[in-house]
């Protein structure tokens, strides 16, 4: 995952380095609308405590600067700095158990995106969620012939995130809250979905050599499941997909 134009930085070695074009143009982003309407949790339920008591950490995973480094936009960067003391830009320590070099990641970081660190999530206030916070563990899925058609996931959590284990609990609200905030972004921002097109691109790589193929929340309010080799759309039922880690019982 790192070197794309992304939203999470996580610190496992499944998503390897893919050389993405810097984003050359950046559009003016009205952060504090999207912010207001891009504001559903993900689920009714609190999905961090459902996840928390299987992190050592005691964390939810998502919450876990070990496990995920968010990013932020330059200018919602200066959004969130001029509004909340609740971010600081990355240093690499923040991880006591692996602390870590941050010129590497930042390296690696796109120009138009910065590395960030919250106070934690008992501390959370989120009127002030960074964009990488609220789509977590979502992604826009891009086809090969580039339509964003729906929610896909990071795939590298389903062993820890409760949610992906319970897909049938993600809200119509947050469904069309996320569609709506992309197609908005991507309208403005032609290489933004490009690099999401090189996330998919890589899905659709890591599901075939699992033989699986990619559960997508479409935008039509459906639910399919892609093949991987030539994304031919399959409609399924809930009860029919997989479950991870201790979330299988």
């Amino acid at each position: 995952m790192r070197g794309n134009c992304i939203q999470f930085f996580p610190w496992t070695p499944v998503f390897r380095y893919n050389a993405v074009r810097m984003c050359e143009f950046v559009p003016k982003l009205d952060m504090a609308a999207i912010y207001k309407d891009f504001d559903a949790p993900v689920t009714v339920e609190d999905c961090g405590r459902m996840c928390k008591p299987f992190n050592p950490s005691g964390l939810p995973f998502c919450c876990d600067i070990c496990r995920a480094v968010p990013v932020a936009y330059l200018q919602e960067w200066k959004y969130l700095s001029e509004n909340t003391d609740l971010w600081h830009e990355w240093r690499g320590d923040e991880c006591q158990a692996e602390p870590v070099d941050p010129a590497e990641m930042r390296s690696e970081t796109p120009e138009h995106l910065t590395l960030l660190a919250c106070k934690g999530p008992s501390e959370c206030q989120r009127n002030f969620r960074a964009t990488s916070c609220r789509q977590f563990p979502f992604y826009p899925y891009v086809t090969d012939n580039y339509r964003f058609i729906g929610l896909a996931y990071y795939w590298d959590f389903e062993p820890n995130c409760w949610v992906l284990s319970h897909l049938d609990h993600v809200t119509e609200t947050y469904r069309r809250e996320f569609i709506s905030m992309y197609d908005e972004i991507f309208n403005l921002w032609p290489d933004e979905f490009y690099s999401y097109a090189a996330i998919s691109v890589e899905a659709r790589e890591w599901f075939a050599e699992e033989n699986r193929r990619i559960p997508l929340l479409h935008r039509n309010g459906g639910l399919y499941l892609i093949s991987p080799g030539n994304e031919r759309l399959y409609k399924t039922t809930w009860n029919k997909l997989r479950k991870f880690g201790p979330y299988k019982d």
